[in-house]
């Protein structure tokens, strides 16, 4: 572990790299709870989600992004701005990859982007957990010769394994500044804007490759009653298709029942009270390509 000085220091930190390499696993092992949904299809992060991990001698602000991809389409096209803003004005760059394979082409894209800005990159090499050690020595070597990186760490975002060393070295490299946000707070996310992503995951992992990534969730009205401890939520499930329409309900209504139950408990883990949670699905034809829609749904 690297020793630390007794200035405060704080900055910002973007967590790029292709899609499913980890960085939103990464995010909330770091934070010590689920801000960020995961799921095992691509393009499952759409938006840059802030993540605020205070340390008594310093503030990291973490910026989890959309993997980095060559985007067709309005939706992709999306994503990948929100990933590359997330780079401009921060003080450091986390670039995430994969121990279970050598740097591809997409990899190989986003070093490319990187070389066109100054600010300082770290290459974080996920899931050690999952490779022998003896191949990690010459993956380092090769990732160190396609870019000036200023520090190299091996981690398993699953595990923790090499996760605080990171944070020591992060927070070292930051500026002195001041403490942006409360202790308390780890994201500056509306609740509701969460509820409606852990929804669009358990549709992601409910429905598995048989509905594509053209789902939104919105949160139509979000009440929290204190004396009873109880959050209502009324979402809906936006679809592209009468087709994935009827996939989500599923027979007899089984399928969104599922995504009900298992998004209602990731809730209510969240926020820490009970969650009644009615779910509606509505067909939006090619949503993904309207302008009107997408900024409805919040990617504008």
């Amino acid at each position: 572990m690297n020793k630390t000085d007794s200035t405060f220091r704080s900055g910002f930190v973007s967590i790029v790299g292709r899609p499913n390499v980890g960085k939103s696993t990464l995010l909330n092992t770091v934070l010590g709870q689920k801000i960020a949904i995961t799921s095992g299809k691509p393009q499952t992060t759409r938006n840059r989600i802030l993540g605020i991990h205070s340390l008594p001698d310093g503030q990291i602000l973490f910026l989890d992004t959309p993997g980095i991809h060559k985007a067709r389409g309005r939706l992709n096209k999306y994503m990948v701005d929100q990933a590359l803003s997330a780079c401009s004005d921060v003080d450091l760059i986390l670039l995430l990859v994969e121990a279970t394979a050598p740097p591809g082409g997409g990899d190989e894209f986003i070093m490319e982007l990187l070389s066109r800005s100054e600010t300082p990159v770290f290459l974080v090499i996920n899931k050690v957990d999952m490779v022998p050690r003896e191949k990690l020595l010459p993956l380092i070597g090769t990732y160190a010769g396609k870019f000036p990186f200023r520090e190299i760490f091996p981690l398993s975002a699953q595990t923790g394994e090499g996760v605080d060393d990171l944070l020591a070295s992060i927070r070292n490299s930051l500026p002195e500044g001041p403490r942006y946000y409360p202790e308390e707070m780890v994201t500056d996310l509306p609740e509701r804007f969460i509820a409606a992503e852990m929804i669009r995951e358990q549709v992601l992992k409910q429905t598995r490759e048989e509905v594509p990534y053209g789902v939104a969730v919105t949160v139509e009205s979000f009440v929290e009653k204190e004396e009873k401890n109880l959050v209502v939520i009324s979402a809906v499930i936006h679809v592209e298709r009468d087709t994935h329409k009827s996939i989500i309900l599923g027979k007899g209504g089984a399928m969104i029942r599922a995504i009900g139950k298992s998004a209602r408990l990731e809730i209510e883990r969240f926020l820490g009270s009970r969650v009644f949670l009615e779910i509606f699905v509505k067909v939006e034809k090619n949503w993904t390509e309207s302008g009107r829609l997408l900024k409805e749904f919040g990617y504008d």
